[in-house]
C-alpha cells in the first residue's frame, strides 16, 4: 500500500485541453516557480480527437504555499492553453455517500478497505430502501438512512437524497447494488458524481436471475463493469471492467458467487481510483491514470 499523502504538502493536478506544443513545459514550468517536486506523472495525447490528458502528483517544500495560493497560480496557465483542470490536497479524503439495497457484498468490501486505510474517503452515510444493513452500518459507526421507495413516494425519496448529499458536502454517490432506477433529472444532478456497478452479462440476461439465466446458456465468462451514472440506463462511462474464467462445473449459486467477488473488486478499483483523481472523462469514455 502506498503511504499516505502529507496534509498541506501533496496536490493533484489533473488537467485537458486540446493538444499542442508546450504544454508539459508550461506545467513543469508552474510546478518549478511553485517549489513543487513531481511524485508521479502520466499523460495521454488522444491522438484521433486532438486531446491531451495529463494527471500530476506533486509535494511542496514552501510551507506557505497552499492549495489557494496554487490554484491561483495556476490560472494564467490554464488560461493560456484553454485547460479544463482540478487541483486538489492529495490527503483530503473524498467524502462518500454509499447506497445499497438487500445484496451486500460490495458495501461489506467498500466498508473493510475504508476501515483498513485502502480508501481515501470518509463515508458520512449510507442510504438504503431497506433495512438489513442498518446492524452493519452501526457496527462501523456510519448513520444508516432508512428511504423506502414506492412509485408514489419516488419524486420524494429522491429529494431527500439530494438533500442528504447537500448536507453532508458529498463528492460520490456509489450505488453498491442500489436496486433502484434513478429519474433521468437525478442522474443529470449526480453527472460525473455517481458510480453504479452492475454484472457485465448486459445486454444479453436481462431483468431478474441473471446468474441462473447465464447458467442455462452455458456462459464460460463472468464479469462485472463500474461506470458513471447517466440517465441511459447502464450506459455511463466506463471506469473499470473485469471478467473470471467459469466452466460447466458451476451452479447457478456458484456462478452468483463468483460474479459477486468480481463486482466488489471492480467497484473498488473504480471507487479508488475516483477518489484518487485518476479518472477523466472523456466524453462517452474515461481516461484511467491506474
Amino acid at each position: 500500500m502506498s503511504p499516505r499523502p502529507q496534509p498541506g504538502r501533496e496536490y493533484v493536478l489533473t488537467l485537458s485541453c486540446p493538444d499542442q506544443a508546450g504544454l508539459v513545459h508550461a506545467v513543469s514550468g508552474y510546478l518549478v516557480r511553485n517549489s513543487g517536486n513531481i511524485l508521479e506523472s502520466q499523460q495521454f495525447d488522444e491522438r484521433l480527437q486532438g486531446r491531451f490528458f495529463m494527471r500530476v502528483h506533486f509535494d511542496v517544500s514552501d510551507p506557505d504555499t497552499d492549495v489557494k495560493n496554487l490554484r491561483d497560480r495556476f490560472g494564467p496557465v490554464a488560461e493560456a492553453f484553454r485547460i479544463s483542470w482540478t487541483l486538489r490536497d492529495a490527503s483530503t479524503p473524498t467524502r462518500t455517500l454509499i447506497m445499497v439495497s438487500k445484496f451486500g457484498h460490495c458495501l461489506n468490501d467498500l466498508l473493510f478497505r475504508w476501515r483498513t486505510g485502502a480508501l481515501n474517503i470518509e463515508i458520512p452515510a449510507i442510504v438504503s430502501n431497506h433495512r438489513e444493513f442498518e446492524e452493519l452500518a452501526g457496527t462501523y459507526g456510519i448513520p444508516f438512512h432508512h428511504i423506502p421507495v414506492t412509485k408514489d413516494t419516488k419524486a420524494d425519496t429522491e429529494a431527500r437524497l439530494m438533500e442528504l448529499v447537500r448536507e453532508l458536502d458529498i463528492d460520490l454517490v456509489v450505488l453498491a447494488r442500489y436496486m433502484q432506477i434513478l429519474s433521468d433529472d437525478l442522474c443529470k444532478q449526480l453527472e460525473g458524481l455517481a458510480i453504479n456497478i452492475h454484472h457485465s452479462f448486459l445486454p444479453s440476461f436481462k431483468g431478474a436471475r441473471p446468474y441462473q439465466q447465464a447458467y442455462e446458456r452455458g456462459v464460460k465468462l463472468v464479469g462485472a463493469t463500474a461506470h458513471y451514472v447517466t440517465p441511459d440506463l447502464d450506459e455511463g462511462q466506463i471506469i473499470e471492467q473485469d471478467v473470471v474464467r467459469v466452466d460447466h462445473s458451476l451452479d447457478p449459486d456458484e456462478l452468483v458467487t463468483v460474479g459477486r467477488d468480481v463486482e466488489a473488486q471492480v467497484l473498488a478499483h473504480a471507487v479508488k481510483w475516483h477518489s484518487e483523481s485518476r479518472v477523466m472523462v472523456d466524453g462517452n469514455r474515461t481516461v484511467v491514470f491506474r
